[in-house]
């Protein structure tokens, strides 16, 4: 699995998009933030993106996994983000109109040699060969 981008590589990304400085680009990220929890109340659209939802769930029955009793689950405010169409389907691989710039971050690492906490270099795992394939013999 890829690593995700930290704070700072975001910062450092939009820095060089934007002509900002990576201080700005942190204050920019942090204002944005502040601004989508106090918005979250009502509905906060980031375009392109999705949008923050506040929902209310009802209070239902449900069951201890343990001793199989009934327990009653309040009702709560939970808050849910709902992915808007156009960033699924570019994240995804559907379409997506717009030009995007490689990022300047490595996503994913080479592979490195596997090596024990001896030192030892193990080779490469063997092909595996399933006998009852065709192939096989």
């Amino acid at each position: 699995m890829a690593k995700s981008m930290t704070k700072s590589q975001i910062a450092d990304y939009l820095a060089q998009k934007t002509g900002l400085t990576k201080k700005a680009s942190v204050q920019l990220m942090d204002d944005f933030a502040a601004l989508a929890y106090k918005e979250a109340k009502n509905v906060f659209v980031i375009p392109g993106l999705g949008k923050l939802v506040l929902a209310n769930r009802k209070a239902r029955m449900g069951r201890n996994p343990q001793t199989g009793e009934a327990i009653k689950i309040p009702a709560k405010r939970v808050l849910k983000f709902r992915v808007a169409k156009a960033a699924k389907d570019a994240i995804l691989g559907l379409t997506w109109d717009h030009p995007v710039s490689e990022p300047t971050h490595q996503s994913t690492p080479e592979a490195k040699p596997l090596i024990d906490r001896l030192g030892r270099l193990y080779p490469e795992p063997p092909e595996i060969v399933d006998p009852e394939s065709p192939a096989a013999g």
